[in-house]
């Protein structure tokens, strides 16, 4: 299953000091349920990741410090200076949510296909009329001088 807003309001609240319990109620489980939802979440691939995810961030941050180092760690912004780059860069990433992926796949639509909608009145009628100028009773064209 995908890594839904529970989830990562989940891991969240897990991150931030709370058990499992309240975790699950502050994701939005309710509270008759919380413990078994906690247990479910938990056991989840998608929870599992990205608490191993975080503790490995903080991990290398441990580290880092220990040894008398700054922590480098990208920053998005300043990695990714045009916005078409980091919508791409978004939307194939796989280890994000497949709703914020397809979101960037919209907002990055304009950048690489034309929109094909309905013309405006006025260009319709020049359309028209430039189809009628042609064909079998076409205007023949004006001689030259020469």
């Amino acid at each position: 299953m995908a890594f839904t807003d529970k989830k990562r309001k989940f891991v969240a609240a897990l991150q931030s000091g709370l058990s499992g319990a309240k975790a699950a109620v502050a994701a939005g489980y309710s509270e008759k349920g919380a413990a078994q939802a906690a247990s479910r979440l938990m056991k989840d691939k998608d929870v599992q990741e990205a608490l191993k995810r975080k503790e490995l961030v903080e991990q290398a941050k441990a580290e880092a410090k220990a040894a008398g180092k700054e922590v480098n760690l990208p920053d998005l912004g300043k990695m990714f200076s045009d916005p078409k780059a980091f919508l791409m860069a978004l939307m194939n990433d796989p280890g994000e949510d497949m709703k914020l992926r397809v979101d960037a796949a919209k907002a990055l639509m304009p950048f690489t296909h034309e929109r094909k909608g309905e013309a405006s009145k006025k260009s319709a009628k020049e359309e028209a009329a430039h189809k009628a100028m042609q064909g079998r009773f076409a205007v023949p064209a004006a001689p030259r001088m020469q």
